[in-house]
């Protein structure tokens, strides 16, 4: 799972599946988009208006329940700015 954020259209993007995938998107309502791809399995979740649900300035914190401890690194890194 990667989380991301673009400052410049303030969009959260949350990608459940690595990799490239054909998808549809499925609405939720005007700030909130799912993107469906093969066999109906949910690819990531896009959140427009993401400082007004989030708290501008603010890092939420991410609470995994259930979850057992993977042996990968958890990797918190600054997205490069666009030049």
């Amino acid at each position: 799972m990667k989380i991301s954020y673009d400052s410049e259209i303030d969009a959260l993007y949350i990608r459940l599946i690595e990799g490239k995938h054909e998808c549809r998107t499925v609405r939720l309502n005007e700030e909130v988009a799912l993107n469906i791809g093969k066999a109906e399995k949910l690819v990531g979740i896009e959140i427009l208006d993401a400082k007004e649900g989030l708290g501008a300035g603010k890092l939420p914190a991410i609470v995994l329940e259930g979850i057992t401890a993977s042996t990968a690194p958890l990797a918190v890194r600054k997205k490069p700015s666009k030049k």
